[in-house]
């Protein structure tokens, strides 16, 4: 197994301690553990691929862990803060819909361009999705902890809840835009008919 797999399989160990120390409130600062475990998680998306493309050790493997583990990590920390109440109800399932949906969507695109050996390269709104995601996820971790500790509060905290609202609504903006952008994948061919 090469070095960037062994990295993607990395991220994805992470993600269940991640879940782990947000989610056990009985241990102190839990919350922040997994914060840490999240941004160190997001950097190895990063360093994976780079290490892939400057060695030329890109494989299928490669290929097909990579998304499964960013939206395995995306999608726990959404739920994450979801559930803990930091994106309020019914907003957080409303956003959740939208962004497992998304996802779906480009993954069923995907599979439709490859039957019809097309390939669906990630544009830059993909790239910045995905970072806003970090970001707004990271964050939204972070603004968990803040609620629970009673010295941060104050305009501060709105400012912070407000930022991470504008980068969930971008990340789910880049996600109509590949959609949008992508729409002709669904097109039959003539020779199909």
């Amino acid at each position: 197994m090469t070095i960037p797999n062994r990295i993607t399989l990395a991220r994805i160990i992470m993600i269940p301690l991640m879940a782990l120390f947000y989610l056990a409130t009985f241990i102190p600062y839990g919350k922040i553990v997994a914060l840490v475990l999240f941004i160190v998680a997001a950097l190895t998306d990063f360093v994976d691929g780079h290490i892939a493309r400057k060695y030329n050790m890109v494989s299928d493997l490669g290929k097909f862990l990579d998304p499964i583990a960013d939206k395995l990590l995306t999608t726990t920390a959404l739920i994450l803060v979801i559930c803990d109440g930091t994106v309020p109800q019914p907003y957080g399932a409303i956003a959740a819909i939208i962004i497992l949906a998304r996802e779906f969507a480009i993954s069923a695109f995907r599979q439709i361009a490859a039957t019809k050996n097309f390939v669906m390269a990630a544009d830059w709104w993909g790239k910045i999705k995905a970072n806003l995601q970090f970001f707004s996820f990271g964050g939204l971790m972070l603004l968990s902890f803040l609620y629970t500790d009673t010295t941060y509060s104050g305009v501060g905290i709105q400012v912070f809840e407000i930022v991470n609202w504008v980068l969930l609504g971008l990340a789910i903006i880049s996600g109509i835009n590949y959609l949008v952008k992508n729409r002709a994948v669904l097109k039959s061919n003539k020779d199909e008919k």
